[in-house]
């Protein structure tokens, strides 16, 4: 499969998630239409205050994060190559009175679809391992970070969510597990995990 058609079927995959995603507990979209923050700890401590920065979320879903980043004072971008991704986060933009701009386009195409340089480029959360470039990537993410502005990446590799002892599901309700639960505790115990 060719890198055309490996994104092509990428994102019929994601178009596939994102009605999927948005029913799920998984995402809570209720829980963040009343407020709620869809940001982890380690995001928000480790960009701290965002009041007035232009703020680029690169690969951003249907948006609750970037809306998120929003709702903290920061003018926000967020970019997805999912058509129902971003359709979805315009309206929750639209119905929360959250200001927002999000653009659909191919990461690699996205110089092509949007001007600027940001304060901070964001991305997170299963991102990094559906990139067939990661050199190409960067380079956009280079390309719209300002001089002297930030880049944060909060990734983690989905083997870890597997060896948490069946306690994570993923959106879909599947139980996500490579080791029964004692097995998991034997490995956090040995510092593996935490």
């Amino acid at each position: 499969m060719d890198e055309r058609d490996y994104m092509e079927s990428n994102r019929a995959l994601w178009d596939e998630w994102t009605g999927i995603h948005a029913k799920s507990a998984f995402y809570d979209l209720e829980g963040f239409k009343a407020g709620r923050l869809s940001l982890d700890r380690v995001a928000r401590e480790g960009l701290g205050d965002v009041t007035g920065k232009r703020l680029l979320h690169l690969q951003c879903h249907f948006g609750m994060d970037t809306l998120s980043w929003a709702r903290l004072g920061a003018e926000v971008t967020g970019v997805d190559f999912s058509e129902k991704a971003i359709a979805l986060a315009r309206a929750l933009s639209a119905e929360l009175s959250i200001p927002a701009r999000f653009v659909c386009a191919n990461i690699y195409d996205l110089p092509a679809a949007l001007d600027g340089a940001f304060d901070i480029v964001f991305t997170s959360g299963g991102v990094l391992y559906w990139l067939p470039d990661l050199v190409r990537w960067a380079e956009i993410v280079a390309h719209y970070l300002r001089p002297g502005g930030t880049f944060f990446l909060a990734d983690s590799h989905p083997l870890r969510h597997g060896l948490r002892g069946g306690r994570r599901r993923s959106a879909a309700g599947h139980r996500l597990s490579l080791f029964p639960r004692a097995r998991a505790a034997q490995v956090r115990r040995a510092g593996v995990l935490r």
